[in-house]
């Protein structure tokens, strides 16, 4: 059940969403290279390895590198 909803929301991340982030922009280079279904997939790994780090440490996630908090 996880890996559908972990491929569907890459795949509408890829195909929906107009807001373009580092995130889009990186599965849409191996798009370019390798075809949409492995960007899908290789998106969808992606994802699920950022929220399991978010969810250990608690941060949020950040659409470009300007809402990068600054590191203390």
């Amino acid at each position: 059940m996880m890996r559908t909803l972990l491929y569907q929301a890459a795949q509408t991340l890829m195909i929906n969403v107009r807001k373009w982030s580092w995130l889009k922009a990186w599965a849409m280079n191996i798009a370019k290279r390798r075809g949409m279904r492995k960007a899908i997939v290789a998106l969808a790994r992606r994802l699920a390895v950022i929220m399991h780090r978010m969810m250990g440490d608690g941060t949020e996630f950040c659409w470009t590198r300007h809402d990068l908090p600054s590191a203390i």
